[in-house]
């Protein structure tokens, strides 16, 4: 299990590295995924070593929750004063997330 959580590490370090050192606006952590796809598309059988631990790390993903939640909470009077461009960023952002997806699932269709 160590193995492969130092695997998955690796790659969010080397994601999060090429992030910074390139200024990419991308995450690091999107930049590590797509490195680990490639990885597991070059050797699939290191897929079976992973699912273990990345299936531990999903069953306790609502963990991951809890900071984000206590930030919310600390900065209340902050969101509280923004409420209006915080809402209308996330209308944004919702709009435009179903456009794409109904572009993508058409295109797919096809």
């Amino acid at each position: 299990m160590i193995a492969t959580f130092a695997t998955l590490l690796v790659f969010q370090s080397l994601g999060e590295g090429l992030s910074y050192a390139l200024s990419l606006p991308i995450p690091g952590p999107v930049i590590g995924m797509v490195l680990l796809l490639g990885y597991l598309m070059l050797r699939p059988a290191e897929a079976e070593k992973l699912t273990p631990t990345s299936m531990g790390l999903l069953r306790h993903l609502s963990l991951l929750f809890v900071p984000a939640g206590v930030g919310i909470m600390v900065h209340a009077r902050l969101i509280a004063a923004e409420w209006l461009p915080i809402s209308m960023a996330l209308l944004a952002s919702v709009v435009v997330s179903i456009a794409v997806t109904a572009a993508v699932v058409r295109a797919l269709q096809k």
